[in-house]
């Protein structure tokens, strides 16, 4: 570890202990050096572990400063340390194997998780709207996923497409990251989420190739939608009672 002088800021150490993880308990060690001007300066953070490699110390920790740059002027360390604990395995897997375990695997064979998988989300409200949205955006983009975000009176529902693990990914980060704001305009994270369905996508449902923002003025127009994209049954099972 680094040694930083306590005349320029405070230094603690942090050991998460991370079990069944890969295979194996990782210990992770987590050093965070705040400067005398913290939060309006980013934290000096280094990453340890017997149990992983340089290489993944250093993701890791690049991971860590890039969730501290969202999080810049307000205390941080507490939900950084929420934040690895959840996408370890995440930040540490190399990317061509997270979504792909049927490399792994002889040939001929298959998993549950094989195949493209489809999750329906309902949100309550959006406050800060058009933030909420480029993140939405930003966050399908980056995890590969394709659906819609639908807006209809004040049904908002998102329908993602992708690899599970990254369907999975999303709902955490949807769950983990401010992305509104609460009544007073101050940012707050997500806690008025439900899933409404998550299935793998079958023969007859339509793959969209893009992610979209769309608006509907009537239930009929959100129906037809669904029902070009061979969804249908899920429409009839999980939107007509969020009218109620």
């Amino acid at each position: 570890f680094l040694y930083f002088p306590e005349t320029h800021g405070i230094t603690f150490r942090i050991q998460i202990s991370l079990k069944e993880l890969l295979d194996t308990d990782v210990l992770l060690k987590l050093l965070f050096h705040l400067p005398v001007n913290y939060p309006s300066t980013l934290p000096d953070i280094s990453v340890s572990s017997d149990q992983l490699t340089r290489a993944q110390c250093m993701d890791v920790k690049d991971k860590l400063l890039e969730q501290a740059k969202k999080h810049l002027s307000e205390p941080m360390v507490h939900d950084l340390i929420l934040w690895i604990q959840q996408h370890l395995k995440y930040v540490i897997k190399p990317s061509a194997t997270v979504c792909n375990e049927k490399t792994t695997l002889s040939k001929g064979t298959s998993t549950e998780d094989d195949g493209i998988w489809m999750l329906l989300l309902h949100l309550d409200h959006m406050r800060a709207k058009a933030k909420y949205v480029k993140t939405v955006e930003k966050w399908a983009s980056d995890l590969r996923l394709t659906g819609r975000l639908m807006f209809m009176g004040k049904i908002i529902l998102i329908l993602l497409q992708g690899d599970r693990c990254n369907i999975k990914e999303y709902v955490i980060l949807q769950k983990t990251s401010k992305v509104d704001v609460d009544s007073s305009g101050k940012k707050c994270k997500e806690k008025m989420i439900s899933v409404l369905c998550e299935t793998k996508v079958q023969s007859q449902h339509k793959r969209f190739q893009t992610f979209e923002v769309k608006e509907y003025s009537t239930l009929d127009e959100l129906q037809k939608e669904f029902e070009a994209a061979g969804l249908t049954t899920i429409f009839s099972e999980f939107v007509p009672p969020l009218l109620k």
